[in-house]
């Protein structure tokens, strides 16, 4: 309970002090609004470590491309990978709720960032017409764009059926697909007290090349980020 708040108040603090320290690069070129996400996720892992005794550990990193456009599936559980994934691949930029960029100084960031934003409660042409402006994004700079196709934070033991707008940027863009398995949720759970002395694991799974039929890549995804959460968990 005690290394509960003190991890919070810490993590927070820290947290908003960023954020406000960088305020003056919402004005500055975005390579620097870029190196404040990369803080943020290597300050989110520094707080687990020192006061939840979490062991971090990444696997994979010889999947990663390094000359080749593609796009990033992950799961999620918590607040973490939204962070920490900012210090595994440079420039990324993520689909997001809309809520998130209305919320002060960190949405802002948000938008400096180029992240697309949706809004999960209605059917609009913005929502419909994001496949084009994550081709843009991707065709047009060198952002790597990552998506949680479950949609929301989920528990651990989650297994629900992935949302297929992932799938519509495969199937449209024709780009390689790198899916990410991420067991936060045993320490950072949606709901309820942090867990003490575990360990976060984040699998860079094999990349999926491009020419896939549609409905089978998205089965495919699922199955492979699910068998590896089965692994970690």
């Amino acid at each position: 309970m005690i290394r509960n708040l003190v991890f919070l108040i810490v993590f927070y603090f820290g947290l908003i002090f960023f954020l406000i320290l960088f305020i003056p690069s919402l004005i500055l070129p975005k390579y620097i609004v870029v190196q404040g996400g990369k803080l943020l996720g290597h300050w989110a892992a520094f707080c687990l470590k020192y006061i939840m005794a979490t062991r971090i550990e990444v696997k994979g990193f010889e999947n990663i491309l390094n000359h080749q456009k593609y796009f990033v599936v992950c799961s999620h559980q918590s607040i973490f990978e939204t962070l920490f994934l900012q210090t595994l691949f440079n420039n990324s930029v993520f689909i997001l709720k809309k809520e998130l960029t209305k919320i002060p100084i960190f949405g802002w960031y948000l938008k400096k960032l180029g992240c697309i934003s949706i809004d999960r409660n209605k059917v609009s042409k913005e929502n419909l017409n994001f496949s084009e402006d994550v081709g843009k994004i991707i065709k047009n700079t060198n952002k790597i764009l990552i998506i949680f196709p479950q949609g929301t934070r989920k528990n651990p033991d989650d297994r629900s059926k992935f949302k297929k707008g992932f799938s519509r940027i495969y199937n449209d863009l024709n780009i390689a697909c790198l899916p990410v398995a991420i067991n936060s949720g045993k320490v950072w759970p949606k709901k309820g007290g942090l867990v003490p002395n575990q360990k976060i694991t984040i699998s860079i799974l094999k990349i999926f090349p491009p020419g896939i039929e549609q409905n089978k890549f998205a089965n495919e995804i699922e199955r492979s980020i699910y068998e590896e959460l089965n692994k970690i968990y």
